[in-house]
């Protein structure tokens, strides 16, 4: 299994942080967010990795060489000083990944789930990540049945950021600029998609504020 790491995002919530330094090289206990990531990949033998990168690209490239320190082998996907969002990102980056089914993590989480555990074959388009609803993020994002993803119902959990995506989840789009999401729940209506909900550690590090918190944590154990 390949997987794809999007780290692309301008970062809005992160300024000022983010206007000298792109949001995956933010750090926390002296290890930038994406290479926690990169570890944890690592670990589970996943070690073929794309990264997208738009917004002060460069540094990226530059820090993580071509991922042999890590364990890994990297390709970027470079998109151009905007980016082309999470959906129109990885439809750019097909050409490297294949014909088989992908992880996609995003960058700006932590959190200690096993990639090992993902699937590696799917039955429908997706398979996603689901977590317990944070404080800031009350109201969820899918609802999960019997392993199955849809889009309405009275519990609904959180998208974690980590997902099995199939190339043919892209059939009929077009390059451009747009997010996944869409792509998501169009599958979900046709009972493409599967999922599972994880309760251990999982942070969503998007702010100054959940970035310290993050510091504070790691410090702590």
């Amino acid at each position: 299994m390949k997987a794809m790491i999007l780290a692309a995002g301008r970062g809005e919530r992160m300024r000022p942080y983010t206007d000298a330094v792109p949001k995956p090289l933010l750090e926390a206990a002296g290890r930038c967010l994406i290479e926690y990531h990169l570890a944890a990949l690592a670990r589970a033998g996943i070690t073929d990795v794309v990264i997208n990168h738009a917004h002060l690209g460069d540094l990226i490239e530059a820090r993580l060489g071509d991922g042999a320190r890590y364990g890994v082998r990297i390709r970027y996907s470079p998109e151009g000083p905007k980016g082309l969002e999470t959906g129109g990102g990885i439809f750019n980056a097909l050409g490297l990944i294949g014909d088989e089914p992908f992880a996609v993590i995003n960058t700006d989480i932590w959190t200690n789930f096993p990639y090992s555990d993902l699937p590696r074959a799917l039955d429908g388009l997706a398979h996603l990540i689901l977590v317990p609803n944070p404080v800031h993020h009350p109201h969820g994002d899918f609802v999960l049945v019997n392993g199955h993803v849809g889009n309405d119902g009275p519990e609904r959990r959180t998208f974690s950021g980590i997902s099995v995506l199939t190339p043919r989840l892209f059939a009929g789009c077009e390059p451009g600029t747009y997010p996944l999401a869409p792509l998501l729940r169009a599958a979900a209506d046709r009972g493409a998609v599967t999922g599972e909900l994880y309760r251990g550690a999982w942070m969503d590090i998007g702010t100054p504020e959940s970035l310290e918190l993050l510091r504070r944590k790691l410090a702590g154990r």
